[in-house]
């Protein structure tokens, strides 16, 4: 109990999808970055969220570019062009990958639209998909709810989750407590799904006190801070 989780876990393709203030362009970035610092993999990141077009990757360019992580994003990005078409870069993922490739896609049935897009595609590949959840927020407040999200993506997507990421938290206000209680949440969930957790994200100031206390930590770097301070 309360291992730190090995990035080198997730396959090489890892695709990362949840509701509106899940948390998974901050887990994105993070995923980019780690990989990108810690080993000599080239490392793209695709932004395809069509549903929330304010809160993007593009808002830590800086970072993911100084790294060495190519960003593949909408020429909309964080404007008021309405339609935010898909980047035109996307095939590149299937046609001519890296070494790592991290997906953000919209995090509800409308926004996994774009994922179905190239299901069949996918299939050819040995991915992951994980569902970025967090407690903390009014749409994925019990494991049932968010249950019901999980299937209409999947249903639109024609593709399967292969894992949960738990990411309950207040932002700013988040205390270990917080995420403690969240862990028969995210275990009732996985029963329903019969997905494994994959891991729990701790901002990296509160790890050193949840270690030994949860499976799986990874410790995240707040990069990407909505109005409301969710990470």
């Amino acid at each position: 109990m309360g291992d730190y989780y090995n990035l080198s876990r997730t396959k090489n393709f890892t695709i990362l999808s949840g509701h509106y203030g899940s948390g998974k362009t901050n887990i994105a970035v993070n995923f980019a970055l780690n990989v990108a610092k810690q080993t000599n993999k080239q490392v793209s990141l695709y932004d395809l969220d069509i549903v929330n077009p304010y809160f993007r990757t593009t808002d830590s360019r800086d970072y993911l570019s100084a790294a060495g992580v190519k960003l593949i994003s909408s020429e909309f990005a964080n404007t008021n062009a309405e339609g935010n078409p898909l980047p035109v870069g996307v095939l590149s993922a299937f046609d001519n990958p890296g070494d790592y490739e991290v997906l953000d896609i919209g995090g509800d049935d409308a926004g996994a639209l774009a994922l179905g897009r190239y299901s069949n595609r996918l299939k050819e590949i040995d991915f992951d998909l994980l569902l970025v959840v967090n407690k903390m927020r009014p749409l994925c407040s019990d494991a049932q709810s968010t249950f019901e999200n999980l299937q209409a993506i999947e249903q639109t997507a024609k593709l399967k989750f292969t894992g949960i990421v738990n990411n309950t938290n207040l932002g700013k206000e988040t205390t270990p407590d917080i995420i403690l209680n969240s862990l028969p949440y995210a275990d009732e969930l996985s029963i329903l799904s019969r997905l494994p957790v994959v891991f729990t994200t701790v901002r990296r100031d509160l790890a050193p006190e949840l270690k030994g206390k949860i499976d799986n930590i990874y410790p995240i770097d707040i990069y990407y801070k909505p109005g409301w301070a969710v990470y």
